[in-house]
Formats: C-alpha cells, structure tokens, sequence
C-alpha cells in the first residue's frame, strides 16, 4: 500500500524567518522591515526612503545560508512532522538556492527535522508534480505560506490537497486565504489533525480548472 506524501515548505511553515531577517537588516545594514504589514517589500532606510527591489533580494542572498542560524523553530512543527511521518513520506520543499540545499538539511536536523528536502526556484506546481509521481501518485497534502505557490499548484499538480498555513503570528493577520487552497490554518496542532484527515480519506483532492 502507497504510503501518503507531505510536501511541505520551511521559512514561515516550520521556521519563523522573517522577523529574524528583520532583525539582520536592522543590525547589519540600518534598514527596518515592516514584516508586520504582510508585505515583504516593505523595508525603508534610516532616512525613510525606500530600499530598491533588486537590492532585497541580493540581501536575501546574504542573508542565506550565512545567516540560518538565526532561525527558529515554528511552535509544534517539529511534533507534527513526526506524527504524520509515522504513516507518511515528506518532502520539505524549500525555496532557495541549490548551494543551500546541505545548509538547510543540516539546519532542520538541528531541530530534529530529518527528511529529505529538494530546493527550488521559481512556482512549486511542476516540482510538486514531479514528487507525487515518483512516490507513486499517493494522496498528497502540500503546505505553503505563499499564495502563488497554491495557485502553481492547483494548476500543475490539481489532485494534491492545499493547505495554506502562514507561522508568522505578527503577518498572518495581514494575509489573507490563498484563493487556489482548500483550507488556511495558521496553527500547526489543527493543521496536523486536518492534514491526518486528508490521508485517512485517502482521496485525492477535488481538481479545479486554471488557465495558463
């Protein structure tokens, strides 16, 4: 019997991320960030001016992995995935540079989170799609901060159940319910009993039609 799939993502899932970068950039280059706002571009200079786009993301590059440390451990994650990983396979899909593939399997063990993780960059449907056939087209829950990675999904991989679960308590409030997921918890001991549910059902999720 196929076992059920768990593809989850990490920074704001199972590791709080942003109010660490905040912290980083305050210390390191006197820029404050509004994470609170919702908005991940919200970041100004000890003058007030705005920091340029093209900028963030070069940060975001210093930031990781030199930074990783930093991070901490979302509250019940760690208990979740071990629950679920009784009777399940996960995948941890992370959003980063390859070359921080080793950095981030070391740095969820750290939290003892020991599963296979695969970056990625760019939308997440094609690789989600990519893992539920390799694992034999199981149900499959995936778990994400992000909107557009539901909507990538919901197009690529429409079988695959989409729980939308943002860990940050400061921005939740200020993101709303991905369109393309089924469910939005925010709490990982409902998020686990919802997810345990999907796999006790063993039915894949309802499709629904995306363009391209």
């Amino acid at each position: 019997m196929t076992r059920p799939l768990l593809i989850c993502d990490c920074d704001e899932v199972l590791l709080h991320m942003v109010r660490h970068f905040g912290t980083w950039l305050r210390e390191r280059h006197d820029i404050a960030f509004a994470h609170e706002t919702g908005s991940f571009i919200a970041m100004t200079h000890a003058d007030g001016s705005p920091v340029d786009h093209q900028r963030i993301w070069a940060m975001l590059d210093e930031f990781f992995p030199a930074e990783m440390e930093r991070q901490t451990l979302v509250p019940g994650a760690a208990e979740a995935l071990a629950a679920l990983g009784e009777s399940a396979d996960i995948v941890i899909l992370t959003n980063l540079g390859d070359h921080c593939r080793e950095h981030r399997i070391e740095q969820l063990a750290r939290h003892g989170i020991r599963h296979r993780v695969e970056t990625n960059q760019g939308g997440k449907g094609g690789p989600v799609a990519r893992l539920v056939a390799e694992y034999g087209n199981p149900v499959t829950v995936f778990v994400d901060d992000l909107a557009t990675h539901h909507e990538s999904v919901a197009k690529h991989a429409p079988t695959v159940h989409r729980l939308h679960l943002v860990a940050e308590p400061a921005m939740a409030p200020q993101v709303p319910p991905a369109a393309h997921a089924h469910a939005r918890i925010d709490d990982w001991g409902a998020a686990r009993d919802w997810i345990a549910q999907r796999f006790a059902a063993d039915q894949p999720a309802i499709t629904e039609g995306i363009s391209a």
